[in-house]
């Protein structure tokens, strides 16, 4: 069952974290040279519906493979283990993606212009490097650099 569920978290995981480095790196250029804050509404209107069932995908699969590597949810949030350590960084990485979404959803993108686009370019940029420190974190799981 654990292959299973981690099949399903890398794909999740392939479609969040590409989706932004896309958006990052080949839509939000072309947004700022034009000033022109609809095409970011463009692709996320037709990005998130995909991206958001695969984050929610993730957090599922993360949960239930973090409970399989450490039963003990009160251990989650230690630092004495490696498995803890990576735990309590992906947490973190979770959280500081619901934070940045949740103000991004509510106070950015309602007042998007070609004057406010500045500051969601910084947000999506923090965005997807927070996406890919969640895949750095998750290979280190197996080994990886913050093993």
């Amino acid at each position: 069952m654990y292959s299973y569920v981690l099949l399903l978290h890398v794909l999740s995981a392939t479609v969040w974290t590409g989706g932004h480095l896309v958006l990052a790196m080949a839509v939000l250029p072309r947004a700022l040279a034009a000033r022109d804050p609809e095409i970011l509404l463009a692709f996320e209107s037709g990005y998130e519906r995909i991206g958001m069932p695969a984050l929610l995908i993730q957090v599922v699969s993360g949960l239930w493979m973090a409970h399989n590597i450490l039963p003990d949810i009160a251990a989650w949030l230690s630092v004495a283990s490696s498995p803890s350590r990576l735990i309590t960084f992906k947490l973190a990485l979770l959280a500081t993606t619901a934070v940045l979404a949740v103000d991004a959803r509510f106070r950015i993108i309602p007042n998007l212009s070609a004057e406010t686009l500045p500051v969601m370019a910084r947000r999506i940029r923090l965005v997807t490097a927070v996406s890919v420190l969640f895949v750095v974190v998750g290979v280190s799981f197996r080994g990886g650099l913050l093993a």
